[in-house]
């Protein structure tokens, strides 16, 4: 899963048009639209409005101007109701645009695609087969701003017919939703009446006649006032036609008769052929959206001027929608209810990072040339840097794409078989990606493309089909390979699509083998045959002598549960497939798949690799999770919307197969990063029932180094929040927590007997949820580390309210926290409050005499404490020898250990503490743990030469030769 670079560190050089944005500016770019209530809806004043590149706004309606034209003023209002309704229906957003925040509008900022105007010779010139790079567009041709689209064309002429085309993913709905609430708004003042119609609506009509006027009427209940005026509107009267490719027309006058009359039946087909025609409504204006394949379908001399939906072919335009899209100060607040977003500071980071990286690494720049595929970047990101919504996981935002992109759409309406679009791209593109993953690669010869394309098409139908979709799809899925060293190649347009697609391939039973291809339809037939000849024969063998040969047919039907048998060791051989990918142990110390894929999207900082070096393995990762997310309900929901339906029975077949290998194979211990990745297939696989059942025999949680976003923290929290079985140690250093992350895994600390949580740079604000945690009734710590975070004295006071009311804790470290002596004199007059604590590691937290002393006096006087730790604090060396001989004490009380040595001997713990010195060397400061360990070495000095014993001077000075060897690496003196 590898797109980028390592870049350099370099500044960022703004290409991103600072215009000035509102607080609210949004723009979802894919969203499929439908048809209005027929009731009213109030419209509230129009939104402030910024348009880059291009605005269809001239200027404000006037008002006397449409009475003149509609005769009246229930007209006018009318119209008026009309805007209304359609504002209302179009300006409604679809679930996944509603979780960048409450806000978010396609009213309000908009970044136009590039619209190139083409002419009928270059639509009829044919293309190379696989040509998926974008032309340029020719001289003399400039780009197209929705306010040009109906001027006079280069002779002068009126352009009343105007057709947009563009493949799947360039922005067709979101342009035609966009212009119909510009009209809403005023702001299309050329128009004074738009009618939209989706051809998938009028395609769902059939033959069933009907008038233009009937359907305006059902449609738009306002309008029914206007209808006899429509003829009078001439060209200010828009309609839109978004969809044709849905629509079966026939120009021939055998197979549809002209008609002049709104009024007059007609089926849905016939009444969009005479408007095309020019035959009814002659002076009505037309804007037509469809995917390539269908251009066709309308003789080129009744339009007026074709424009070719080009998507973000300037990177600039990139840069300005993910600029628009991440910089939304109010995203964090909309879904969550936790109250925490990324603060602004953030927020520029990610666009800064990823602005660069569309500069120095072109593969993204490749993908984002869809604006489709911008969302698809914007929604990643969210997911990966923002608080997740309940319940939403990768592999949902990929299907949420994917049905944002293919929902409703059919390969060729023309064709009898309604094949689903998205389907026949999981047949095709989804062995394309299966065969790389199965063959570890990520960029296609246009041989291996051309293979899976063609894989069993026999039929000129077929032909036609695989047509239709090289047109109008092929650049969806894959994008020419921009990177040095790979020339004439092709790769998905992202990397994680190859393995979301190729699990997909897996899912839906696609993968078969020769033996289960033929096997089948064998024993289906011998099953039938069978049954009916063992029946004719058992009549038959009760006459003659031929008893044996029931009992051969009868075997025949053996034959279909044998072929079950074989089904059933295919989908163990999946399940073995998914656990070799996800447990390779040569992936064993690379970053967990989150990190890989933010990395992939934003770049990764340093310098490039060089172009002689070896090409690093391909990394699959991602794969047996999407195959997990596949599984899941509402997965399946929403791809059986799609046409790719999974059978229930099928997934949990898939499912039992997958439980019995990670039982076998999920007990071996895994590296922190791997571990998480095994977490998130079940965060994904989205059953809690599954992984309790698989993950009880977890008892070690250790993810110490990895980076916990608040995504990692909820996965965690909803795979093992919910487990019954308690967790010896829950692992979580250096993975840079914050009180927010802390609090999201609540549920899984309260499982945890042991918790680390040091290097994390918690401050007094954590220290508030630890003292809920220690609180709750159901804590079962007994050991809780938490050094080397900033907690001070402050934080400290909030401890020690959790120490009094907590009866499982034993051993407590604080060690570095920046405690103090109002840190460990409020630990010294708190700490008999607390009846179970056996060890308190105080050390390294600057604490003078005074603290230090009465604290070890309350250790000693404390009933079950047994330890306290003491050293690398700033004591004298006084101090030291007062606590040296209070912990050597004979009497009962705790044991203080504030130096390597026990009087003329080593301290029996001397291990203990040059072993912290060594975890910590590279973190602490330095010129501080020198000047500690310089008195702790003369403490041995000293020690050495006040004994005679020759046992303990040799002690002395192994000690010693530890202690110069810290120092060297220290850049200490060597003696």
């Amino acid at each position: 899963m590898r797109w980028c670079h390592h870049l350099p560190r370099a500044s960022w050089v703004s290409g991103l048009g600072r215009a000035p944005q509102p607080p609210d500016e949004r723009f979802p770019f894919l969203i499929h639209w439908s048809w209005p209530f027929k009731g009213e809806h109030p419209l509230g004043p129009p939104r402030a409005f910024v348009r880059h590149h291009g605005s269809s706004a001239d200027s404000a309606p006037t008002s006397g101007k449409t009475e003149k034209l509609f005769g009246g003023i229930s007209a006018t209002e009318a119209i008026r109701q009309h805007r209304r309704n359609l504002a209302e229906w179009f300006s409604r957003l679809p679930r996944e645009e509603r979780q960048f925040g409450p806000t978010f509008a396609l009213d309000t900022v908009h970044v136009d695609p590039v619209i190139r105007e083409s002419t009928p010779d270059e639509l009829l010139r044919p293309s190379a087969e696989l040509s998926l790079e974008h032309q340029p567009p020719p001289a003399g041709l400039p780009p197209l701003a929705l306010s040009q689209l109906f001027d006079p064309d280069a002779c002068g002429r009126p352009v009343q017919t105007v057709v947009l085309y563009g493949k799947v993913g360039t922005g067709k709905s979101t342009l035609v939703r966009k212009m119909v609430l510009d009209w809403c708004f005023g702001r299309l003042p050329a128009f004074k009446l738009l009618i939209p119609f989706s051809c998938e609506d009028l395609s769902s009509l059939g033959p069933a006649p009907t008038s233009l006027c009937q359907l305006v009427a059902q449609r738009y209940t306002a309008l029914k006032k206007v209808l006899p005026l429509m003829a009078a509107t001439g060209s200010r009267m828009l309609f839109v036609l978004h969809g044709l490719e849905r629509l079966n027309l026939d120009f021939r006058l055998a197979g549809t008769g002209l008609c002049s009359d709104p009024e007059e039946p007609e089926a849905p087909a016939a009444i969009v052929v005479n408007l095309l025609r020019k035959y009814m409504l002659p002076e009505a204006s037309i804007l037509v959206t469809t995917r390539p394949s269908a251009i066709g379908r309308i003789p080129s001399k009744y339009v007026g001027r074709y424009g070719e939906i080009c998507g973000f072919s300037d990177t600039n335009l990139q840069k300005l929608y993910f600029q628009i899209r991440l910089n939304q100060p109010d995203c964090g607040n909309a879904s969550w209810g936790a109250g925490v977003s990324a603060t602004p500071a953030q927020r520029d980071n990610l666009v800064q990072m990823l602005s660069r990286n569309l500069e120095g690494h072109h593969q993204i720049a490749a993908a984002c040339f869809l604006p489709s595929y911008c969302w698809l970047v914007c929604a990643t990101l969210h997911f990966l840097h923002a608080p997740t919504p309940a319940g939403q996981t990768l592999t949902s935002i990929y299907t949420s794409f994917l049905r944002l992109n293919f929902s409703g759409e059919t390969l060729d309406s023309t064709h009898p078989s309604n094949l689903s679009l998205m389907a026949y791209a999981a047949r095709t593109m989804g062995k394309l990606a299966y065969e790389g993953v199965s063959s570890r690669k990520t960029y296609f010869s246009e041989e291996d493309v051309r293979g899976c394309l063609e894989a069993g098409i026999k039929t000129e139908e077929e032909f036609q089909l695989l047509h239709v979709f090289r047109r109008d799809a092929l650049r969806f899925f894959l994008a020419p390979c921009v990177e040095p060293g790979h020339p004439g190649t092709f790769v998905f347009t992202v990397p994680a699509m190859q393995e979301y697609l190729a699990a997909l391939y897996i899912v839906l039973g696609l993968h078969k083998t020769t033996l289960q291809r033929v096997g089948k339809e064998v024993a289906e037939l011998v099953g039938r045959v069978g049954e009916d000849v063992s029946l004719v024969l058992g009549i038959v063998a009760k006459l003659l002598p031929l008893r044996v040969l029931p009992l051969l047919f009868n075997l025949l039907k053996v034959v279909p549960r044998v072929y079950g048998r074989v089904v059933s060791k295919s989908r163990e051989a999946v399940a073995q497939a998914i656990m070799l990918e996800m447990f390779r142990e040569e992936d064993y110390y690379n970053d967990d798949v989150l990190d890989q894929m933010g990395a992939s999207i934003l770049g990764v900082e340093g310098p490039r690799r060089h172009p002689d070096e070896p090409p690093e393995d391909e990394v699959f990762e991602l794969f047996p999770i999407f195959m997990g997310g596949l599984l899941s309900a509402h997965n399946r929901a929403v791809l059986a919307q799609l046409g790719c339906p999974i059978k229930n029975l099928d997934a949990v077949e898939n499912a039992q197969a997958i439980k019995k290998k990670l039982g076998k194979l999920g007990r071996q211990v895994l590296p922190p990063s791997e571990l998480l990745d095994h977490l998130f297939f079940h965060y994904e696989f989205q059953n809690q029932r599954f992984s309790a059942e698989v993950l009880s025999s977890l008892r070690q949680l250790n993810l110490a180094g990895v980076r916990m976003t608040p995504l990692k923290c909820t996965v965690v929290a909803a795979v093992l929040g919910s487990g019954r079985h308690a967790l010896d140690e829950v692992n979580l250093a250096s993975c840079q927590l914050d009180p927010a992350g802390l609090r999201t895994l609540m549920p899984v600390f309260l499982r945890a007997r042991k918790l680390g949580l040091q290097l994390n740079s918690l401050g007094p604000e954590a220290c508030r949820d630890l003292r809920d945690l220690l609180l709750h009734d159901q804590c079962q710590i007994t050991t809780l580390r938490l050094s080397n975070n900033p907690l001070t004295a402050a934080g400290v006071a909030l401890l020690v309210e959790g120490l009094a009311g907590n009866t499982s804790l034993t051993h407590l470290s604080l060690l570095h926290t920046g405690l103090g002596d109002e840190g460990l004199e409020l630990l010294a007059a708190q700490l008999d409050r607390n009846r179970q604590l056996q060890e308190l590691n105080v050390a390294y937290n600057g604490a003078g005499d005074t603290a230090a002393l009465a604290l070890a006096k309350a250790a000693r006087e404390h009933p079950s404490l047994e330890l306290l730790h003491l050293y690398f604090n700033e004591l004298s060396s006084e101090g030291r020898r007062v606590l040296r001989d209070l912990g050597s004490a004979t009497e009962g009380g705790a044991r203080v250990v504030a130096s390597l040595t026990e009087g003329a001997a080593v301290s029996e713990y001397w291990s203990v503490i040059l072993g912290e010195v060594q975890r910590n060397l590279h973190s602490w400061d330095r010129a501080r743990v020198r000047r500690h360990l310089e008195l702790l070495l003369r403490d041995l000095e000293d020690s050495r030469g006040a004994t005679l014993n020759p046992w303990r001077k040799a002690q002395l000075l192994r000690v010693e030769g530890e202690v110069r060897a810290l120092l060297e690496q220290l850049g200490g003196p060597r003696s």
